[in-house]
């Protein structure tokens, strides 16, 4: 059985169609997606995650386990990759548990 996707209409006026209860707008989320550093590189929930803990930077990254961070919603196995890669650029690394 599928849900039915309802309309929705976003505080900036974006109509779209979603059968979840969450009320993200596609439209400002690509709007607001970061253009540059490692927050671009993930999906758009994944940075919307981290941004949400406070995590902007390569060194607030690193101040957390793997774990940690998987444990947050919109981060899934997907998303580790690119962030141990943006660790390594900068030469850091997850904090040990």
């Amino acid at each position: 059985m599928t849900s039915q996707k309802q309309r929705k209409v976003c505080k900036n006026g974006h109509v779209f169609f979603k059968s979840s209860d969450c009320e993200s707008c596609p439209t400002c989320d690509k709007e607001n997606k970061p253009k540059s550093g490692f927050l671009a590189t993930l999906s758009a929930p994944a940075g919307k995650a981290l941004i949400h803990e406070g995590i902007s930077t390569e060194e607030q990254l690193a101040a957390h386990t793997k774990k940690e961070i998987l444990a947050l919603h919109g981060i899934g196995p997907a998303s580790m990759p690119a962030l141990t890669k943006a660790l390594e650029n900068k030469g850091l690394t997850f904090k040990t548990e």
